[in-house]
């Protein structure tokens, strides 16, 4: 299934007229100006007790690790919180205050130009990478990184690479290390890999921000609190380093299932200046993906749960979302734009069956795509045996 398309001013709707979608970009922007309004003491509350669940919840579970990690049940039930608590504090907490999302508090601890956030990605990386670039050229093929990471193919916009055979087994490990792919997403390392267009000494002087906040986390998590707890050292290592991991797997599903379902758009750059606000509204609509769930799977996912709302208002307080979306679903229908929403596992199951697609050529069988792998691989073991022979 082909989800790229062209992306220029009034050719992305069939059936939309310039007018209408200006119209529709006005209706966006009454609702973004009514939540404004009506922000207030409920949305303060409702952060702070994000905050203190985050602090508490990590301060239980490391107090437990500390004394009783040799305990089996204690371990187990210790992991998991901390596990959650780095969840929530990356999705609802670091993730919606860093896009200033309750900057009008006045609270320096929720400032999203100040916070820091617990994982390897620095806060001016992430604010610059996804912030600013994700946001703004949302699924645009060779403008947001955040297609594909430069590791993965979800796009036919993409051109296909041998390497992309094993998007699967790749997107599997991207998952499991998730936050270090994020820490290090900003230095673009499939240019020095891959494409040869970058050396190492470039990615080394750009990297020290990340390299020393990497350390920090790793001295943080494998090093202080190993070393304070003892004989527990062990258990409380493998607990971390658990946590860690439940974290970066579901924070990648969420995001994977944000914008790598089958029904994402992904689209071709568009020039510079040549895209109005309310076609930007309607990018961002096409190339997002909800999923349905309880009040604590959305707390979970940081209300990534809502990306189309998210993608639309940035910087509202994302626990409106939920009391948004009904009217954007309204508003979708009304205009003809298809409003992307189902199950999680639906659109989690998605998400691979994408990967899955595009990890062949768009023109190939997985019988002649084996066959010119075969191909290339006898080429270039000649080519290895011509040049050890002239050796």
């Amino acid at each position: 299934m082909n989800m790229s398309q062209q992306f220029f001013p009034s050719q992305h709707v069939s059936g939309l007229s310039t007018v209408q979608i200006e119209q529709f970009g006005q209706r966006i922007d009454e609702i973004r100006q009514r939540i404004i309004l009506d922000l207030g003491e409920k949305d303060a509350r409702y952060i702070r007790k994000i905050r203190n669940f985050v602090r508490y919840s990590e301060a239980g579970a490391r107090t437990l690790l500390t004394f009783a990690a040799w305990l089996p049940p204690v371990w187990l039930a210790a992991t998991a919180l901390l596990g959650v608590s780095k969840i929530v504090e990356n999705m609802e907490l670091g993730h919606n205050v860093m896009h200033g999302q309750f900057d009008w508090l006045n609270d320096q601890s929720l400032n999203g130009s100040r916070y820091d956030w617990d994982t390897i990605a620095t806060g001016d990386d992430w604010r610059y990478c996804h912030n600013y670039i994700h946001h703004t050229y949302t699924n645009i093929v060779g403008q947001d990184h955040d297609v594909g990471y430069g590791l993965l193919r979800v796009s036919q916009a993409q051109p296909w690479e041998v390497r992309f055979i094993w998007n699967i087994p790749l997107a599997i490990q991207l998952m499991l290390f998730f936050e270090w792919y994020v820490g290090l997403q900003n230095l673009h390392l499939e240019d020095v890999m891959v494409y040869k267009r970058k050396t190492w000494s470039a990615v080394w002087q750009q990297s020290a921000g990340v390299r020393r906040k990497a350390l920090r986390q790793v001295l943080k998590d494998y090093v202080f609190f190993p070393a304070i707890s003892g004989i527990n050292a062990p258990a409380v290592f493998t607990a971390n380093f658990t946590a860690n991991i439940i974290r970066n797997i579901w924070a990648s599903a969420v995001i994977f299932t944000g914008h790598f379902t089958e029904q994402a758009q992904t689209f071709s750059q568009v020039p510079n200046g040549e895209e109005s606000r309310a076609e930007w509204y309607i990018r961002q609509i096409l190339g997002s993906s909800n999923f349905t769930g309880a009040q604590w799977l959305h707390i979970l996912s940081g209300n990534l749960s809502h990306q189309i709302e998210h993608h639309l208002f940035p910087d509202l307080p994302a626990n409106r979302y939920a009391e948004i979306a009904p009217e954007i679903e309204a508003l979708c229908q009304e205009y003809g734009l298809y409003y992307n929403q189902a199950n999680f596992a639906k659109q989690f199951l998605g998400v691979w069956q994408r990967l899955a697609e595009h990890a062949l050529p768009d023109d190939l069988s997985i019988s002649e795509t084996a066959a010119l792998l075969l191909k290339r691989s006898g080429q270039g073991l000649v080519r290895r045996f011509k040049a050890r022979w002239r050796n």
